[in-house]
This record gives C-alpha cells, sequence and structure tokens, in this order.
C-alpha cells in the first residue's frame, strides 16, 4: 500500500493498515455439533438457519479474511466429519450443502447415553485438532495462510452445558492441545431452563483449581437471532497479542508527559461496502479500498498501536451529527495478554473513569490521529480527527468527524412562527397509523439480504480442486443403537455427474486425500448420497486407521471426473 497517507471515503490509509493487518491473526473455525435426540429436535431448526443465514454473509464478505477456514463435526448415533477444512470465502455451495446434511440427521430415536455421547465429544475435539495440524502442513507452502496458525472449537448443544464443560476439562488435560486457542461449549436453552445448570460457586472454584484446561460455557436462548450473534462474533478481530488503540490524555502532573490509556477497537457493524453483490442497502461512505489487505512485506511486521491524542471536551448537545460520518468503531479497555495484572488493572481503572467523567458531564472528546508515517512528496502530513462518545457499558464509540477542508456551506432555515392548526392535526393524525417503540431494535428490521446472497452466491459459484477421498478409504456405518434404529437415514442415488459440475472438463483431487470420512465432497448442493461416518475409539486407533491407509495415498488416489 502507498506510503502516502490519504483518506479514502471515511477512513484514514494510516489506520486502515493497521486495521487490515490485524485480521491475519484470525483462527481456523471447528463446529462441532450434538444431534442428540431427544434435545435435537429443538436445536435442529434454529442452528441449521442460523447457520444458513450465517454461511451466505461470510462467504460473500470482500476484504480482509475474517474467517479463514472452517471445519464442521456432527455428534448423533456416531461421530461425522461432515466437512474437512476448507477456505470460506467463495465456497458458499459446498458449505451450503453441509449445512443440508446436518439439516437432515433425525431428530427422533434413542441417545446412547451421557457417558458415550461425552466420549464422541472428547474424540472430535482431539481429531479435529488432528485433522487441522494435517491440513496446515497441505498449504504449509502459502505464507498468507501460515498467518492462521491456531485453531478455535466450537461446540453447539442443547444438554445442560456445565456438565459437558467438566467432561471436556477432565478428559482432555492429557492430551495434545498445542494448536488449540479456545474451546467454547454453546448450549442453547429455552426460558423454562435458564438456571437450571448453575454451578455453585464452591463447584466452579475446585474445577479449576483441578484443571488446567479452561472451557468457556456460553448460555443463550434457543432463537435464531441469538445464534447467529454468537457465529457473527468469528466476523471480528480476534488478535489479542497487541492493543489497538492508544488514547493519549493531557498529564495531570507537571512533567506533560501524556497520559496513555490502551484501548481495543471492535467493529460495530459490516460495512455494506464489503458485499461485492451491491444490493441497494443505502448509502456507502466506504469502499472496498477502505478494507484492503496490506502488501506481504508488511504482514509479518510488529504492528504499532495507533496514537489519538485528545485535543478537547465537547459539549455532546453541541455536536452536530452531520459532521461525523463512516462506521462507528466500539473501543473497550484492551484484553492484550503480553500485560501484566498490574497494569491491565490500572488502565481499566482509568478507561473506567474516563467514560464515568464524559457520561456525567454529558461531554464528547475530540481526538487527533498522530501521524507516524511521512508524506511521500515531503510535504506536512494529514491529520485526521474523531469524536469519542461515551456509553452506560464502559465502552466508547468513535466516529469519524469531518474538517475544514471537506465541509460544504449549508445555510438552515430556521421558522419564524409555529405550524398552522390545521397542518398539525393532519401530520398527528399520520403518527396515530404508526407503531412507537421506545427503543430501536435492529433485529426488528430484515433486508432480505441473506436470501439475496444465497441466490447469487450459488450462480456466480467458483471452481475448486475438491479434496476427494476414494470409496476403499472410508469406514463404514456402525448400526445405529435403539429403540428407533429404523429411523436412520438411508442413502441416495447421486444425481447424474455432468449435471452437478456443469463444466466441459476434467477435475482432479491434486491433494492428497485426508483420512477422515467427509459428505459432500464435490462441494455442490446435490442430493444427498450414503454419508461415511467416523467411529474412532480413541487416539491411538486414528493413528492406526493413518498409518494403514498412509501408503495406498499414492497417484492413484488422484481421482478424475469426467463428464459425458
Amino acid at each position: 500500500m502507498d506510503s502516502k497517507k490519504r483518506s479514502y471515503g471515511s477512513v484514514n490509509t494510516e489506520s486502515l493498515v493497521y486495521w487490515s493487518s490485524s485480521f491475519l491473526r484470525q483462527p481456523a473455525r471447528v463446529l462441532i455439533v450434538e444431534a442428540l435426540p431427544p434435545w435435537w429436535s429443538n436445536t435442529c431448526p434454529v442452528l441449521c438457519d442460523a447457520l444458513d443465514n450465517f454461511l451466505s454473509l461470510a462467504c460473500s464478505l470482500d476484504g480482509p479474511c475474517r474467517l479463514p477456514h472452517l471445519s464442521l463435526y456432527s455428534l448423533s448415533r456416531q461421530q461425522e466429519c461432515l466437512l474437512p477444512f476448507v477456505q470460506v470465502r467463495g465456497n458458499l455451495a459446498r458449505l451450503r450443502s453441509c449445512v443440508e446434511e446436518l439439516r437432515s440427521i433425525p431428530s427422533e430415536g434413542c441417545s446412547r447415553g451421557t457417558a458415550r455421547g461425552g466420549e464422541m465429544l472428547r474424540q472430535a475435539v482431539l481429531d479435529s485438532l488432528q485433522q487441522f495440524k494435517q491440513y496446515m502442513r497441505h498449504i504449509g507452502a502459502n505464507s498468507q495462510a501460515n498467518s492462521h496458525t491456531c485453531v478455535e472449537v466450537t461446540v453447539v448443544t442443547g444438554r445442560p452445558g456445565r456438565g459437558i464443560v467438566n467432561f471436556l476439562e477432565n478428559g482432555l488435560t492429557d492430551a495434545d492441545l498445542v494448536p488449540l486457542k479456545r474451546l467454547l461449549v454453546v448450549q442453547l436453552h429455552t426460558e423454562a431452563e435458564c438456571g437450571e445448570d448453575t454451578p455453585s460457586p464452591e463447584a466452579s472454584r475446585d474445577a479449576s483449581e483441578d484443571n488446567l484446561l479452561l472451557v468457556d460455557l456460553q448460555q443463550v436462548d434457543n432463537n435464531v437471532i441469538a445464534m447467529e450473534s454468537v457465529l457473527k462474533a468469528w466476523l471480528q478481530e480476534q488478535g489479542g497479542d497487541k492493543e489497538h488503540l492508544h488514547l493519549l490524555l493531557p498529564s495531570p502532573l507537571e512533567n506533560h508527559i501524556p497520559m496513555c490509556i490502551k484501548c481495543d477497537k471492535q467493529e460495530r457493524l459490516i460495512s455494506p461496502a464489503l458485499i461485492p453483490l451491491s444490493p441497494h442497502l443505502g448509502v456507502k461512505t466506504e469502499s472496498i479500498r477502505d478494507f484492503m489487505s496490506v502488501s506481504k512485506g508488511a504482514t509479518n511486521q510488529s504492528q504499532v498501536p495507533q496514537k489519538m491524542r485528545a485535543i478537547k471536551a465537547l459539549r455532546a448537545d453541541g455536536m452536530c451529527e452531520s459532521m461525523l460520518y463512516g462506521l462507528p468503531l466500539v473501543i473497550r479497555p484492551t484484553t492484550c495478554w503480553q500485560l501484566d495484572w498490574d497494569e491491565m488493572e490500572n488502565n481499566h481503572n482509568w478507561f473506567h473513569a474516563l467514560c464515568h467523567t464524559l457520561q456525567s458531564r454529558d461531554m464528547f472528546l475530540l481526538l487527533q490521529v498522530e501521524s507516524t508515517q511521512r508524506s511521500a512528496t515531503g510535504g506536512p502530513a494529514v491529520f485526521s480527527h474523531y469524536v469519542l462518545q461515551p456509553s452506560a457499558s464502559l465502552s466508547f464509540l468513535l466516529k469519524p468527524v469531518v474538517s475544514r477542508e471537506l465541509l460544504l456551506p449549508c445555510t438552515p432555515s430556521l421558522p419564524v412562527q409555529d405550524p398552522t392548526p390545521e397542518a398539525m392535526q393532519v401530520i398527528q393524525g399520520c403518527f396515530t397509523q404508526m407503531d412507537e417503540e421506545c427503543v430501536f431494535n435492529p433485529h426488528s428490521l430484515s433486508s432480505n439480504l441473506y436470501p439475496h446472497l444465497r441466490s447469487r452466491g450459488l450462480l456466480s459459484q467458483p471452481r475448486y480442486p475438491y479434496r476427494l477421498q476414494p470409496a476403499t478409504h472410508r469406514q463404514q456405518s456402525q448400526p445405529p443403537e435403539g429403540a428407533k434404529a429404523t429411523a436412520s437415514r438411508q442413502p441416495r442415488q447421486q444425481p447424474n455427474q455432468a449435471r452437478q459440475l456443469g463444466m466441459k472438463s476434467k477435475i482432479k483431487a491434486t491433494v492428497s486425500p485426508m483420512p477422515f470420512s467427509c459428505s459432500s465432497s464435490l462441494g455442490l448442493p446435490l442430493a444427498k448420497a450414503s454419508r461415511p461416518v467416523l467411529t474412532f475409539q480413541s487416539s491411538g486407533s486414528h493413528q492406526a486407521f493413518v498409518s494403514a491407509h498412509q501408503e495406498q495415498f499414492d497417484d492413484s488416489s488422484i481421482i478424475t471426473l469426467d463428464e459425458d
């Protein structure tokens, strides 16, 4: 990116370099879904609809890569890898076919019991980590991919989450969890179940003292919007290695050394500029250039936090909204792990005091970005300015503010008298026909963006060298257990391959097949064929399976699909 500091749309180029490069540390994601009866009948439609909506958005976003790789497991009567690790961007058709596979899992039948379900979950976590290591070795030649060297595992269940957390903390104590950055259990529950799984403080303290592995638990309502919010958190910056912003305040002492409060930035919404299909979502104040990734030479360099100096305190009622533009950012006290506990506590207290002071005085802060780059032409640096607005939730809202050079003339007209009674009566009558809300809820608005992205995404699906697996390497399904074993899914016939591929060419899987069972391997929304099943019983059996088949992964495993 050009070193000259310019402004495209609404965001300063220098801040863009830092903000886009921070997405280079996004982890890969593994989603493990517990599809166990009787809970699956309640969680299936919610999870599948939320996952379908989320993937429609995530696969269509331009700009920095927010979700690099994704893998999907399901646990029902057996453990299945519905999707080995794949790149998310531009892969909507393949991902949606996996969602349909997940949706087709029967919701009736007999469960194998808590112990068996817990063992399958433990093995799914270990298998996903092993698969991630193999996948990273396959793409190791790509320097861009090497920046995503960790993985986060999310387990979605309808069972009481506290028992699952305790089982995982005990069962994974001696396991190799090197690439694992975080393990999260998401429990979908109804209002009637809320509070039933709350542990006592003594039990939580004893569990944390006995286990070095900490598994996070997040309880959310069993509805599509709540589950979408959990998934959309994957699209936010997940760095944590360095704070994003240094907020500089005038020193209260005589040494003239500014006081520094270390903060993190967080996006509040996805810009319509990142959606390349250009649906008419309103006025865009950004362009895709504002979110472009930095050059390869800067990806491995340590990023310096952006510095903003407070230059004025403003009365809140004296700020005109027409002077603000662009996307707002949420500012919170940093959670950078490199800070020691004393420094983090002091920083948190200063942040809290600043937020409380501004809110109690009904004031904003006017900030000026300190330049760290010199103009390429040798001229003076260009400064950008922001307004910092406090809130009651221990956070600030950061908005760019216009400067003199960009301001256009405007002459507001002031009324000289009150409106006529007849006009007031007509307008007030119009208001009686509208619903009134005290608080705006954006979840009540829908732009039909999800179905729009799904329809356009399937039409523009790119070609990929799909990772195919020979039938000789697939494991056979185990006989289902329980009184309703006959309810298991029956194999379906595969449609004609020419209609599936829609191209007059050959496709080769040039990468050796991974030793994991995978359905929907062609990556298109096909009628469902019989899905192979993963039935690893232990880590040792998994390694034995890999070793037994490693010699067979030769040139014969490269599959060629011919179209008639």
